[in-house]
């Protein structure tokens, strides 16, 4: 066993490719930084401290909110932790704060996975993993979660990367998001049902950020011929942060972080999350994935400078 101290964020894996590099962590498989050519592609935060507001983490086995932390899934209640106080839900899954093992590595990528215990409020088996991987086009970044126990589960997944404005202001920055559905949200952040996102709620195409005060989710997602869709901020320097997801995913949620807790990270960047499911999945089964025993579940999504 390794017991050398490690930075708070975990141990840093660094990742290079021509004028790209990356930083993946250990602890909840992070990305903590991504840039090309010196310009970060998302907002950073430091090797001694933990992410912030979910930087760069892996959401699973759900993305987002449950309502009190409790479900029922094939006739079974369960009660998770509370994780969000504030608003008494169980938030961005159980993964975040683990260490994960590397199991592949070499100068442009990083496989890492970890076997997920069972608990009382989630008692299945996952096998969860990760890959990072720089290529001429950017970050690839594919993830799945192979079920290894006797019984069915429950199973969602999402990423956190913010997308980060250069040495700019979010104020200056244009943000876009291929979708054409808000969901409409409760005080507590809780889905209560769908508007079509039109006049101010389309982001289709670019918007000022300085209007923008955004914890949202976006269904309907539109693709483009290569059957991705996309989230992009374009800074005052005239480049373009983005991220997109394939055909694995089709739910977004943006938050430009003006209400975080963490208030030094307000509006130092615009998280643009590619989920599988939205905010309280386990509970209402909307795009919820019942994980069959011996069966597994894949997602694709990816960075790039434009």
């Amino acid at each position: 066993m390794n017991r050398e101290p490690a930075p708070l964020s975990g141990i840093q894996i660094p990742l290079t490719l021509d004028g790209q590099r990356a930083t993946v962590t250990d602890v909840g498989a992070k990305l903590r930084t991504y840039s090309v050519d010196g310009r970060d592609v998302i907002t950073p935060f430091g090797p001694d401290e933990p992410a912030p507001a979910g930087h760069g983490s892996v959401l699973a086995p759900w993305p987002n909110r449950i309502r009190d932390g409790r479900y029922t899934f094939d006739g079974v209640e369960h009660q998770l932790d509370i994780t969000e106080p504030s608003r008494m839900t169980a938030l961005h899954g159980l993964v975040m704060w683990q260490r994960w093992t590397v199991t592949e590595r070499d100068e442009s990528s990083v496989s890492l996975e970890v076997r997920l215990a069972p608990s009382g409020g989630y008692p299945f088996d996952l096998l969860l993993r990760v890959t990072y991987r720089l290529t001429a086009a950017g970050l690839h970044v594919q993830a799945g979660a192979t079920n290894l126990g006797s019984g069915a589960a429950p199973y969602g997944i999402g990423f956190h990367p913010w997308l980060s404005p250069g040495d700019g202001s979010l104020d200056d920055c244009t943000f876009s998001l291929d979708a054409a559905t808000k969901v409409v949200v409760d005080d507590r952040l809780l889905p209560v049902g769908t508007e079509p996102a039109d006049g101010d709620l389309d982001l289709r195409r670019p918007r000022s950020a300085r209007e923008l005060d955004l914890d949202d989710a976006y269904l309907d997602v539109v693709r483009d011929a290569d059957g991705l869709s996309w989230a992009r901020l374009t800074g005052a320097d005239g480049r373009t942060a983005a991220v997109w997801m394939d055909e694995s995913m089709d739910a977004w949620q943006a938050c430009t972080g003006d209400h975080l807790s963490a208030v030094a990270w307000r509006r130092t960047g615009l998280a643009a999350e590619p989920m599988s499911c939205i905010a309280d999945a386990f509970r209402t089964g909307d795009r919820l994935i019942r994980l069959e025993p011996g069966t597994s579940h894949e997602v694709t999504w990816g960075l790039t400078l434009l």
